[in-house]
This record gives C-alpha cells, structure tokens and sequence, in this order.
C-alpha cells in the first residue's frame, strides 16, 4: 500500500509542478496590459508605467512566477488589481457557492446515472433499454447553458416555483440551508442532466460486461433476486470505469459553472474568472485557473485511491 500512495503522490507533485508552469506562461503571453486596462485607454503612458511597475509587470518572467510560487507555498496568492483585495479572501467567498453546486449537481448525476444505467442494463434490448438510452443520447445532445433557460422559463417565470437568479446566502440553521438549496437546485440540475446522462451509457455497459462473468450466473443459481444480484453484485464490480469517469465529472462541473453562474447570476467562482477575463485581472485569473487544475489533479488522486477500495488487487500489485 504504502508504494502505491508513494507513486500516486509522486504523479500528483509532478502533475500540479507542471500545470502551475503552463498556467503561468499561457497566461503570462496574452496580449495586452492590466495596468492599462485599469486606467482606461485614455491614462497617459508615464501613469501606466507607473502602476505596472508598482504591480510588478515590469519585472522578468520567471522573477514573476518565483514569486507566485513562494506565495503559493506560504498561502499568500497576492493582491487582486481590480478589487483591491486578497485574492485568497475572494476565492474563498466564492468558494462558499461553487462548491456546494458542484457537490450537489454531483449527487443528482450520480442517483440519476446509477438508476437510469443499471435500470437499462436490466432490460437490455427491451422496451425500457430502448427509451432510457434514447432519453441518454438527448441528454447529451443538450447544452448545459440552454437547458438552464428552458429551466428558468417553466419553474421561474411559468411556475414561478424558484428564483430566477441570484443568491441570498446560507443564512441561519436548518431554514437559511433550505432556502440556499432552493437557490441552487436549478442550477445544479442544468449542471448534472448532461454529465447523467454520458454517466447512465458508461454505467449501462459496465455493468452488462460484468453481468456475462461467470459469478453473477453462481449468484443466480444459489437463488438471490434480480435486485440483489444487480445491486450487490454486479454494480461494485462494474464500479471502476465509473469511477473513472465520475471523477473526470466532477471536475468537469467545477469548470462548467462558469457558465451556468453567469446564467443565473450566481457570484461563485466560474463569475469571479468571467469577471477577472473582461478586467485583465491576471493575479485572479493565474490563481482560480491553478486551483481549479489543482482540483482536477486531486479529484483523479482520489479516484486511484478508490480504485484500491473497489479492487484490492490494484493495491496488492502496485500499479
């Protein structure tokens, strides 16, 4: 065990030590100038050079990227050129929403591909297959962006059941949780519909590969149910390629909710980079982008971890 989580740690140093490389550089080559930009094309040039001196523009590459890594490394990711504030102090408020839609579209993709794939697989090439895939391939076809509008127009302005947009915060106990949930159901359902969609195929055919293995037949023979076969045995070792895909998910949905925040007006993380973009704010920018790669990374660190857990011989070989 031990030299599995030594290799798995070593790919995970490896891996952000290189995105934080291409992040910087990518970033660092834009067109343009944010000492500009915050001064308005009409700034004369000395006050120009002036605040890109004072913001550190004027020094060399790699002497900017030494400093953004030590600030990493002590917790201090600068100061932001538009709001004037820690950036860390921003991303964490924004954290405070993004995260939990993230978590929640997460859960409902999950029960929602779980129960459509191995409901599917149990009636492969009936009926019930035939319309909970055709459901699936529309799933996909849809754009998260479009299906939040449809979202908005039947339970916002039609229904008048949710919010339109915005968000109130968490409020106060068990009533201030509700009403922030309330706030993001609609935005979490845009998120999952089409990542269930893609995970109800994936989960569909791992589970009929596992139903042809030969101990889902001994299962069935010692006289155990449909449900409990599927359920107990079959899905645990149909888990893996899941897994995989649900972890690549999940960081899919942390990315994607800069669109859908811009939707519906929610100040999370995704309106934050969308904000910093059109501001020039490259130190906000360099530093959400990072931790989202780094949330990635991480996302697939645990999946390897997982992997252990669901298969045992992974752990014993050291692959």
């Amino acid at each position: 065990m031990s030299l599995f989580l030594a290799k798995r740690l070593a790919t995970l140093l490896a891996t952000l030590a290189g995105t934080s490389v291409i992040v910087f550089l990518v970033l660092d080559i834009l067109p343009g100038n944010a000492a500009q930009m915050l001064l308005g094309p009409d700034a004369a040039p000395e006050a120009v050079a002036e605040l890109a001196a004072r913001l550190g523009l004027d020094q060399p590459a790699w002497t900017r990227y030494g400093h953004w890594i030590a600030g990493l490394a002590r917790g201090d990711l600068g100061d932001s050129y538009a709001y004037g504030s820690p950036v860390l102090d921003l991303i964490l408020e924004r954290l405070a929403l993004t995260v939990p839609l993230a978590v929640l579209a997460m859960l409902l993709t999950t029960a929602l591909a779980l129960a459509v794939g191995v409901a599917a697989a149990a009636r492969h090439n009936r009926l019930g297959d035939v319309g909970l895939m055709g459901l699936a391939q529309v799933g996909i076809a849809i754009p998260n962006f479009w299906f939040a509008i449809l979202l908005i127009l039947l339970f916002s302005v039609k229904l008048q059941w949710f919010s339109a947009g915005g968000f109130d915060g968490w409020g106060e106990g068990l009533d201030g949780l509700l009403q922030g949930l309330k706030a993001l159901a609609l935005p979490a359902l845009s998120l999952a519909v089409v990542q269930a969609a893609i995970l109800a195929r994936i989960t569909r055919s791992a589970v009929l590969e596992v139903m042809r293995e030969d101990f889902v037949r001994t299962a069935r023979a010692k006289g155990l149910g449909q449900h409990t076969v599927l359920w107990r045995h079959v899905l645990r070792n149909a888990l893996i390629p899941v897994v995989t895909v649900m972890g690549m998910q999940f960081a899919e949905l942390m990315a994607g909710t800069i669109v859908v925040e811009n939707v519906f007006y929610l100040p999370g993380l995704g309106r934050l980079i969308f904000q910093s973009i059109a501001n020039r704010d490259l130190v906000v920018v360099r530093n959400c982008v990072m931790l989202l790669a780094a949330m990635v990374v991480l996302v697939n660190f645990v999946v390897d971890l997982l992997y252990a857990v669901i298969d045992p011989r992974l752990k014993a070989s050291d692959v």
